[in-house]
């Protein structure tokens, strides 16, 4: 039923109003857009965002929601280098008022079950683990599940660290901040003592980064279908 709701919403599209846009930090933005009161995704979800306001080749792309379903605006966070794609250059141009269409939310990378999890996130891959960790905190459900967050990164900017830090207060959420691949395995091995074969493992951030962890999990004799993966593709 999963595979036939995304199909169905990947034809749905909807324009969002752009409001505002703000920098995290260095070669890092978040945009905001209104939410519609019926448009709903799971914590950890992407949209097909296209372009609307100009023509462009390639004028389609996904982009992890780093809001939570509970929260009032559609926020999406990207990097955007000195030398922008076309893409991110139309984003950048944006004003308020402006749009951009949406097609989704798809995706199977969300908590399925109270599970003990471990999230890993590289760089921007923070974002839908943002979206995940706010949710359980609005559903003040977290009591029951057990999570992890590593978060490595390796210029030690952790964007969003301030709200994680807040969410970490709850008991059963644990934030780690690394910036060195070492202690990530470490950390990682650590837990999947703990939690042999019940725990499960979810990865976004780049594609080399997200490969590289998914063969060390393997090599640690954990099954890929306890594993999530989501890679960042720069464009």
């Amino acid at each position: 039923m999963g595979f036939f709701q995304d199909s169905l919403s990947i034809f749905k599209k909807r324009e969002l109003l752009f409001i505002e846009r703000y920098q995290e930090s260095e070669g890092v933005y978040t945009f905001l857009f209104e939410k519609d009161n019926d448009l709903t995704w799971k914590a950890g979800q992407h949209g097909l965002f296209s372009i609307t306001h100009k023509k462009m080749k390639n004028a389609i792309r996904p982009f992890t929601l780093a809001s939570a379903p509970t929260e009032n605006t559609v926020k999406v966070t990207m990097g955007i280098s000195d030398n922008p794609s076309n893409f991110k250059k139309a984003m950048l141009e944006l004003k308020q008022g402006m749009k951009i269409s949406m097609s989704g939310p798809v995706g199977s990378f969300y908590l399925k079950d109270d599970s003990p999890s471990l999230l890993i996130a590289g760089g921007i891959g923070i974002t839908p683990f943002r979206s995940i960790l706010k949710q359980i905190e609005a559903e003040g459900n977290g009591a029951e599940k057990q999570i992890n967050l590593l978060y490595i990164d390796s210029n030690k900017t952790y964007i969003f660290k301030d709200e994680l830090d807040g969410i970490a207060n709850n008991p059963s959420i644990n934030v780690t901040y690394l910036d060195s691949r070492n202690d990530l395995h470490q950390e990682i091995d650590k837990f999947a003592t703990l939690y042999k074969n019940n725990g499960k493992y979810f990865i976004a951030g780049p594609k080399s980064m997200v490969d590289s962890i998914t063969n060390h999990l393997k090599n640690n004799n954990i099954s890929k279908r306890n594993i999530k993966k989501d890679a960042f593709i720069g464009y």
